[in-house]
């Protein structure tokens, strides 16, 4: 079998993967993507799910927020994402919460309707006004060696956020600053998504800060044309800055010998390189090499894609085209979630499930036929809360469908319109409707128990005594972690594959 080099060898052709590639071909660099799926992309791949009908759906990844506009500045992108005017809808009670992108009457209005709103509304414009401060201080250092906790929270100066958002659970900042459940719960999912722990952990601080400092705004955009139109421009700008993308390439062993470090594939062959990146999972790179996998929670999340042919009408008489522009948050207070929280560590599927949804063609229809346009079809995504993958280690497939019925159950509770009745259908009558659980997305992209960090999410920063770094370094010095399991490298960011490429530079 045939044995190449490269300078620089990369398992996973994921977005982090062709970001880290782009960057060290522009350098000078010889690079290969080993990518073992027949299309690169990983979790940030578009896909036509329901042959009969031309949608292209994003289909593990939606929303953009943590990819820095310097990176897309860098590598000469041209992939756009557009804002939403709503940033989210939670019915409750035949009402709901209604959230602007930027604070207005309407949503003055519509927390004046809660009871104590009126506090509520200057509880939430200060907080927010606090975290978007931090934000701004905290996102330029992401694109920089890891700062210290003392040297970040010197630079950052703003030491009440800092406590509640570094040292104090995110439960208990919540609880003492909103008053309403339903308040508490729509800031709460940010410290949730993807993450199986109670409100009063320090994993769910990890979990919102991420969700809040992208660019400095924290704001989540549609990416125009869906996530694969990312991953079809990091694909063009690698190929032409050099870089050889070679897909089916299952690897199956990595070697380092000091000097270099060899990858073996499914088929024999060998690629050897001065420094290997990983783009997949920790836990995945530590099974190649061999040695002991790091322990990690669960994933913890059902997605559900969804074809309409129209959107559902809501209970509480609000216009669905504004309901499901942002995010739609379903059965998700405070209280809500973390009784779910505790349903499903007892092994439950909870009841109600506590969901979020989203409508991309609201924002953006190019990822709809102009026939389906034209006839005023829409997409829908949902993720389910809680759901961690412990939950469906045994009788899989029944679990699924009960997540199903679960998820079905809870959004029709505020829909006057079901959501069966709305659904696409093939020419056999199949509903346009797909479910994947944990497990299914660790069988698909490999993410290990379905956990789409790859780990447990780090703060952006390293203790005072752990060595400096990029975050992507691991016991060998030619090994380095360029995916979403390196510190700040959770999200469609391409964060931790700049470091990477950085740190094989730095260390040249």
């Amino acid at each position: 079998m045939a044995t190449k080099k490269y300078d620089v060898v990369i398992i996973g052709g994921g977005h982090n993967g062709l970001v880290a590639a782009s960057y060290l071909a522009k350098a000078g660099k010889s690079v290969i993507v080993l990518e073992a799926n027949a299309e690169i992309g990983g979790a940030t791949a578009s896909v036509r799910a329901f042959p009969d009908f031309d949608a292209r759906l994003s289909r593990y990844s939606y929303l953009v927020s943590l990819l820095p506009d310097q990176i897309v500045k860098d590598l000469g992108l041209n992939f756009k994402t557009i804002s939403r005017s709503v940033a989210s809808y939670t019915p409750f009670n035949n009402q709901g919460l209604y959230v602007s992108r930027n604070w207005d009457d309407k949503t003055l209005a519509s927390f004046n309707a809660l009871h104590g709103g009126g506090s509520e509304a200057d509880a939430w414009q200060k907080f927010y006004s606090e975290v978007s401060e931090f934000a701004q201080y905290i996102a330029p250092s992401l694109l920089k060696p890891l700062p210290t906790r003392s040297e970040l929270k010197k630079e950052i100066g703003l030491s009440k956020v800092w406590d509640y958002l570094i040292e104090n659970p995110i439960g208990e900042v919540i609880t003492k600053t909103f008053s309403h459940d339903i308040v508490r719960g729509v800031v709460l999912t940010d410290a949730l998504i993807g993450t199986f722990v109670s409100a009063f952990s320090i994993q769910a601080n990890k979990c919102f800060l991420y969700h809040v400092i992208g660019n400095g705004t924290g704001e989540w955009k549609v990416p125009e044309g869906g996530m694969g139109k990312l991953v079809q421009e990091l694909e063009r700008v690698a190929r032409a800055s050099g870089v050889t993308i070679a897909v089916n390439s299952r690897a199956t062993k990595v070697e380092s010998g000091g000097k270099e470090v060899s990858v073996t594939l499914d088929d024999g062959n060998t690629y050897v390189g001065n420094y290997l990146l990983c783009n997949a999972a920790p836990a995945v790179l530590a099974k190649l090499r061999g040695v002991e996998t790091p322990a990690s929670l669960d994933g913890s999340q059902l997605k559900i894609n969804m074809l309409l042919t129209q959107l559902p009408r809501l209970k509480s008489g609000v216009d669905p085209r504004e309901a499901f522009a942002g995010t739609f948050h379903v059965n998700e207070s405070f209280e809500q979630m973390e009784l779910a929280y505790q349903q499903a560590s007892a092994g439950k599927i909870p009841s109600p499930l506590p969901l979020e949804l989203y409508c991309h063609t609201l924002t953006d229809q190019s990822i709809l036929s102009e026939e389906l346009q034209r006839k005023g079809y829409h997409t829908l995504t949902l993720f389910g809360l809680h759901t961690p993958a412990s939950l469906f280690d045994h009788n899989h497939d029944e679990q699924r469908t009960l997540a199903l019925n679960a998820a079905i159950a809870s959004l029709n509770e505020y829909l006057v319109d079901p959501i069966e009745s709305v659904l696409a259908r093939s020419s056999t009558g199949e509903p346009a409707i797909e479910v994947k659980t944990p497990l299914d997305i660790e069988r698909a992209i490999g993410l290990p128990r379905g956990n789409i960090f790859h780990q447990d999410l780090d703060f952006p920063f390293r203790e005072d005594d752990d060595a400096p770094g990029w975050g992507v370094e691991t016991d060998d010095a030619r090994i380095f972690i360029c995916g979403a399991g390196a510190k700040r490298g959770g999200g469609v960011s391409g964060i931790s594959g700049h470091n990477a490429a950085m740190a094989v530079l730095a260390n040249d």
